[in-house]
């Protein structure tokens, strides 16, 4: 008797602690944000696009112009081509041949040129976009503790922004996997 009396109070217990979580976890708040469209409105996102159009716009000018330089050399040669005769025939091959060599050099810079154009315009985008991110995580994380949310959730990523307590079960799946620290 004494035993079942005990094993009714471990219950009672039990369930108290059960439906006290189903409250506090009731409680939470959670809110939810597109910040990809909050992120583009913001008037430094249309600043730095548009610095970033300018910056590509110079880049594609400077690699249009070398390639306008190489289509030049290309027409060269098929001049060159077109006018061989048996009489300028060793020279025609010798000139055809350095054609050949400034044509694939001039080739290789314009690949070097676009390759560090891309970095460039690459570098300059994180330089640009980096403050804007931080300033907005900034203003969700202080919209969150007003509002007293617990998570937020971005829409548009599928993926939680913020959070303010809520268990952390990342120790139990890494143990469940068998990884160790």
């Amino acid at each position: 008797m004494k035993r079942m009396t005990n094993l009714l109070k471990g219950a009672v217990v039990v369930l108290g602690l059960f439906f006290a979580t189903n409250v506090a976890n009731a409680q939470q708040k959670i809110g939810h944000i597109n910040a990809d469209e909050v992120f583009q409105l913001t008037p430094e996102f249309k600043t730095a696009t548009e610095q970033l159009k300018a910056l590509s716009e110079e880049k594609q000018k400077e690699i249009e112009a070398m390639i306008t330089e190489l289509q030049k050399k290309e027409k060269e040669a098929e001049e060159l081509l077109r006018n061989q005769s048996e009489a300028n025939k060793v020279q025609t091959q010798t000139k055809l041949d350095s054609l050949q060599k400034e044509y694939q050099q001039m080739q290789q810079r314009i690949q070097d040129v676009q390759k560090v154009a891309q970095e460039t315009i690459a570098k300059k985008q994180q330089e640009l976009m980096a403050p804007i991110q931080t300033k907005m995580m900034n203003a969700i994380n202080s919209v969150a503790k007003e509002k007293g949310l617990a998570y937020v959730l971005d829409l548009g990523a599928g993926a939680v922004i913020y959070h303010a307590g809520g268990e952390d079960i990342s120790a139990a799946v890494k143990a469940k996997l068998g990884i160790k620290e």
